[in-house]
């Protein structure tokens, strides 16, 4: 099997939607997730965390990071295509306009 990162990226307004959440509409704003992991069984490895606050780092320092990355996921399945069909339907795609996800094989390190 092979290993895929999951990442979900969402508009600024959507990821301060998420922000400003009671712990209740947390909860609630979670279940689709959890049907959707509970359909991947054992091809979702890791269902991630919600992500924030990312810099980038050059030679001269860091700054804000202005990509709008707000999660992550790890997957395995036997090809990319298998991959994506995991992803078909996701609760992300679903929670606000300008929501996008990709999925990126993870390879294995040379030598």
């Amino acid at each position: 099997m092979k290993k895929y990162i999951v990442i979900y990226h969402a508009p600024e307004g959507a990821a301060k939607q998420m922000e400003n959440a009671t712990p209740e509409q947390m909860q609630e704003g979670m279940k689709p997730w959890m049907e959707w992991a509970e359909k991947c069984g054992s091809g979702l490895v890791d269902l991630g965390t919600p992500l924030a606050n990312g810099q980038k780092l050059t030679p001269q320092g860091s700054t804000p990071s202005k990509r709008s990355v707000v999660g992550y996921s790890i997957l395995q399945a036997e090809n990319m295509e298998k991959a994506k069909a995991m992803l078909k339907g996701h609760p992300h795609l679903a929670w606000a306009a300008g929501c996008e996800i990709e999925v990126h094989e993870a390879l294995p390190l040379p030598g």
